[in-house]
């Protein structure tokens, strides 16, 4: 085991200093491995997990609770399409009892090493592992699941049902404890995906264009009946193209959208291209706010957990696009009127 544990941190340390090396998918073999790996915990509590971005984070902690202290690798306003390891990112994977990530491609430069680390330690890919034909599809490159899944509240709960079935799977004599935290979490997210649903069903039909940096919404306008544009693809390593640019450009001009949003992990610049195209034909557009796509917000925050950021995105979106049911507080003035 020793032996193999070098192995994978001279892997590790390859990746990292060759910064990725070839992104490919997860072969079918190796996710095989990632399902079969089913040790126990046997160490001194609480858990140890690494996780790389915040919304998984979230989920581990809230579910976890006081077994389980969770190591979180990227922080708000980090891109994790473009996120480089360091040897700090190395050591805590490696030192870490469990590790939990997204998958599929989202975590770029780490996800080879990620799929790897499957043969030695205890590794879960949440969204890799939710069920057959759940996934949406990039349009550009079909081949490549869209890793967004976050955006849908409704399927990040089912994320959070397989956290928390992970969790009991790895530390069984607990698994009454995440079954309940999980199942709480669960309600709590169903509550925010009605909310979502009732704000949004209440902008006009016609109002309904959310457009921002990168392709990061696709779950969400699925979820919520938004049609989704963007500037970038699904990974924010594609380039923002004039070409699409000037089309988003006659769309804005034509259907009179005057709205538009930019993105706490993303540069704004390609937004910029978008106002002042629209502007050079007289059509006014604004920046309505600011979304949380790839990243949450600072921690310590309420925007910095998962249904904070939903909550924000939401409620953001609701009030730009002309929503009229949207509550004085967002989903916590909602639940405060039931």
């Amino acid at each position: 085991m020793m032996g193999r544990q070098l192995l994978v941190f001279f892997h590790l340390a390859v990746v990292l200093f060759c910064g990725g090396c070839g992104n490919k998918l997860p072969t079918q073999k190796n996710a095989t491995l990632q399902e079969k790996s089913t040790a126990t915990f046997r160490g001194e509590y609480p858990i140890s997990a690494t996780v790389t971005v915040g919304m998984v984070a979230d989920l581990v902690r809230e579910i976890g609770g006081e077994k389980v202290k969770v190591m979180q690798l990227l922080g708000d306003g980090v891109d994790p399409h473009l996120y480089k390891p360091t040897r700090d990112d190395v050591q805590a994977i490696m030192r870490a009892d469990i590790v939990f990530y997204n998958g599929l491609m989202l975590e770029g430069k780490m996800a080879e090493t990620l799929t790897e680390l499957g043969n030695s330690k205890t590794s879960v890919p949440v969204a890799e592992l939710l069920e057959p034909g759940t996934l949406g599809n990039d349009p550009q490159h079909s081949a490549h699941p869209d890793p967004h899944v976050w955006m849908d509240v409704n399927l990040w709960s089912q994320v959070g049902k397989i956290v928390g079935e992970r969790l009991a799977q790895f530390d069984p004599s607990n698994a009454q404890h995440y079954q309940q935290r999980s199942e709480a979490l669960r309600a709590k997210l169903d509550r925010l995906h009605v909310y979502g649903q009732q704000v949004m069903r209440a902008v006009p039909a016609e109002r309904r264009v959310l457009v921002t940096s990168h392709d990061a919404f696709r779950y969400f306008g699925k979820a919520y009946e938004v049609e989704v544009q963007a500037v970038q693809g699904i990974s924010t390593e594609s380039e923002a193209g004039l070409q699409r640019i000037n089309e988003l450009v006659d769309m804005l001009v034509s259907r009179n959208v005057q709205n538009v949003f930019i993105e706490s992990s993303v540069p704004k610049e390609s937004i910029e291209a978008l106002l002042r195209g629209a502007a050079s034909r007289n059509h006014k557009v604004k920046v309505a706010g600011e979304l949380f796509s790839d990243a949450m917000g600072r921690d310590g925050t309420y925007e910095g957990t998962y249904i904070g950021m939903m909550d924000h995105n939401l409620t953001s979106i609701a009030k730009a696009l002309g929503s009229d049911q949207v509550p004085a507080n967002g989903f916590r003035g909602f639940e405060a009127s039931q």
